[in-house]
């Protein structure tokens, strides 16, 4: 049996080696930012997700491991543990296969062929099946087996009861299993029809028929939300003759007298018992398979929108559309702090459009407004419009975008958000929301469970747990690559590095108001709860700009500001030379050193020394200032303005299996399938695009009944 070490390597294509390192890092209760960031030199510089995907794999194999001896041990206290079945137990691989060597071995519910084994009817199956000659007849066999005392009256009824024990006996066969599980995934047709002549969202659902190999995951979810909703029914085919083929080869002797009485038992072991669980089984890991890919999808997805270019320094109007209830309004400064806010009412049924103008021209005068962000939820088309035509009566200088606010109504509502705005009502509180995702959409967008920023499909239907924690992985990562501001970041940012709980984020905080500002990263030790440990994990995550180290304003670590001296030294500099940006020949120098050389004379790997010498030039840096801007508007196009052919800019918003969907300013996003991302075959539109990307794109049909935007990426002919 393959070590788990070997198993990791093998499918990581990784050297067993770093895995092995990775897996004590791990297991020393190392965080896999750190271990990504500042361990390179023990893992090979694997990146964060790998090692992510590493841990969840060393989890499963564990868990293998357990189980497997869970169930050696049960076996085992039966008295039933052969050396085949011992070695079975050690070659199995998944969960399912250890659960079908287990199968005739686990405590059963009262079933047929227990009722059968209990009236001695076993050595009558066994009969059956090793008989080879037509002598005695199956009645002759079965004669001895009547007993009316225990109910088998009659030799039909002994053939009966044998006929169910070897029934089961088939059905718990693991090796069986395993061929029947791969014909059905072959052979396999999944069916759907509609329950509800009305229904609409489920349309193309209602005469539906694929084979379970080419079924993708956003149809398995979709079904599965439908059946559930009552709207479906579902049924699952296979090539029943294959399957009995297959039973009889494996159960049926040539020169048992008794084939055709078995073969019938065989049908009632692949229709009664066989098929049913096979198709639970397949059902639940299509299910399984279409929740990570969801789940990878999301993650996918949510990355780049957290990792979205800041809108810096920009005096901000947060713009929360409404009909009933009006428009919420909030201006923040450059750094995100309230400075007023107002309500409007331009939409029905008030359409107090003149006054609202009024409003919107007092706030920008008096604050300097030059960028309006706006949610995308209820009444925001008329709010686009509203402001476009706004921007072009206040004679310019003002852009505004669209931003997605899902996720905002859950912080307004939360404990944190009340925390930080205890006089302002909820709404209030999502215009803020809403502004400072435009300034700084990381920062705002760590306040919300990741699960209701809304970048996934069918999160809802997803085990939550799962989901959950590889959002958070996410988010710990990205925070980590950006950096945090130890000074000005909030708790809920803080919670979010790498080896800070939510206690000790509020700590900081807490420490922060009673001492001030942290003069440098050591300080950071006197903070209550925040030991070596977490000191160790989080520190080279956090920036303090004002430290009269400037390495602690860089994501160099500090065990190796000693490294970094030594380096600068090296190349002749001086860290009043780094300060002041004047590190533009230092790959060079380090070239001339030699990296190797330069590396152990620092007392450090390359690659540790490389990212010192990054961090060097340019300190303070934010990873994120060097994608494209936002697409910021000044204007506002009507979807009934679109035409075929047309050519416009835009936002991908989302990323689905299927294709992604594009903001271009049409308050509609549009979609752009699988098939128009480019000239080439992709298995994902991920290849393509990412979240927050810029593209251009060609509209191919407008439906405007239907609000339906189709979009195309390829290069036109």
């Amino acid at each position: 049996m393959q070590t788990i070490i070997q198993t990791l390597s093998r499918e990581l294509g990784q050297q067993e080696s770093c895995v092995a390192a990775v897996v004590k890092l791990l297991d020393e209760g190392n965080t896999v930012p750190f271990i990504a960031r500042y361990r390179k030199e023990q893992h090979g510089a694997m990146d964060d997700q790998t090692i992510r995907a590493l841990a969840d794999r060393l989890a499963y194999l564990r868990s293998l491991d357990e189980k497997r001896a869970d169930i050696r041990a049960a076996i085992e206290a039966q008295g039933k543990l052969t050396d085949a079945l011992a070695t079975a137990l050690d070659a199995a691989q998944t969960l399912a296969a250890l659960d079908d060597l287990y199968r005739p071995y686990r405590p059963k519910r009262r079933t047929r062929a227990s009722v059968a084994r209990d009236k001695g009817l076993a050595p009558l199956a066994q009969a059956l099946l090793e008989a080879r000659t037509p002598s005695p007849t199956m009645d002759e066999l079965a004669a001895p087996f009547i007993c009316p005392e225990t109910g088998v009256e009659t030799a039909a009824d002994a053939l009966a009861g044998a006929s169910d024990i070897i029934a089961e006996d088939i059905a718990d066969d693991a090796n069986l299993r395993a061929q029947l599980r791969g014909l059905m995934h072959r052979t396999g047709v999944l069916k759907t029809t509609g329950t509800d002549e009305n229904d609409t969202v489920y349309r193309m659902y209602h005469a539906f028929s694929e084979p379970i190999g080419k079924l993708q995951s956003h149809r398995i979810l979709a079904i599965n939300r439908g059946e559930k909703e009552g709207k479906l029914k579902v049924t699952l085919t296979v090539d029943d003759a294959q399957a009995l083929v297959m039973l009889n080869r494996a159960v049926l002797h040539p020169k048992n007298p008794f084939c055709p009485a078995l073969r019938e038992t065989c049908a009632d072991s692949w229709s009664r018992l066989l098929f049913p669980s096979l198709a639970r089984e397949l059902r639940s890991a299509l299910t399984d398979a279409a929740n990570e890919q969801a789940i990878r999808t999301f993650a996918l997805n949510l990355r780049p929108l957290l990792l979205q270019p800041p809108v810096r320094n920009r005096v901000t109007l947060g713009f929360d559309p409404g009909y009933r209830n009006g428009c919420k309004l909030a201006v923040v400064d450059g750094t995100g702090k309230l400075l007023e806010t107002a309500v409007i009412y331009p939409a029905q049924p008030f359409h107090r459009i003149d006054e609202a103008k009024r409003v919107l021209t007092r706030l920008c005068r008096s604050h300097g407004v030059t960028c309006i962000a706006i949610g995308n939820g209820t009444a925001s088309k008329e709010s686009e419009m509203l402001i476009a035509e706004f921007i072009r009566e206040y004679g310019g200088g003002i852009e505004y975008m669209v931003v997605s606010e899902a996720g905002a109504s859950v912080y307004s509502a939360s404990k944190l958000a009340a925390e930080e705005f205890p006089d302002f009502d909820v709404n209030l509180r999502s215009a803020v929301s809403i502004a400072r995702r435009l300034q700084d959409p990381l920062a705002e967008l760590v306040k919300i469970d990741p699960k209701a920023i809304g970048v996934g499909q069918y999160q809802h239907d997803m085990p939550q747990a799962r989901l959950g924690e590889a959002l958070d992985g996410v988010v710990e990562d990205c925070v980590s690559a950006v950096g945090v501001d130890l000074n000005t970041a909030s708790a809920a940012l803080l919670c979010r590095v790498a080896g800070i709980s939510a206690t000790v984020s509020k700590n900081i905080a807490a420490y922060r108001e009673q001492h001030g500002r942290f003069a440098d990263r050591k300080q950071l030790l006197q903070v209550k709860g925040l030991g070596p440990k977490a000191y160790e994990q989080c520190a080279g995550f956090l920036r303090v700009p004002g430290s009269q180290n400037l390495l602690d304003n860089t994501a160099v670590h500090p065990e190796s500001y000693a490294a970094a001296q030594t380096l600068l030294m090296l190349c002749g500099y001086t860290a009043a030379d780094a300060a002041a940006g004047k590190l533009h020949e230092l790959p060079a120098r380090i070239r001339q050193l030699g990296a190797e050389n330069a590396a152990q004379r620092c007392g450090v790997g390359v690659p540790t020394l490389l990212d010192i010498a990054a961090e060097l030039q340019k300190p303070g840096r934010d990873p994120r200032d060097e994608l494209p801007p936002p697409l910021l508007r000044s204007d506002v196009l009507d979807l009934n303005d679109l035409k075929p052919g047309m050519k416009l800019k835009g936002t991908v918003r989302n990323v689905a299996d299927f294709g992604a969907f594009v903001d271009i300013g049409v308050h509609q996003d549009g979609l752009v399938h699988i098939s128009q991302l480019c000239d080439r075959f992709i298995r994902h539109p991920s290849e393509v695009v990412t979240v927050g990307d810029i593209v251009e794109v060609s509209v191919l049909s407008v439906d405007t009944k239907s609000h339906r935007i189709s979009l195309s990426m390829k290069q036109q002919k």
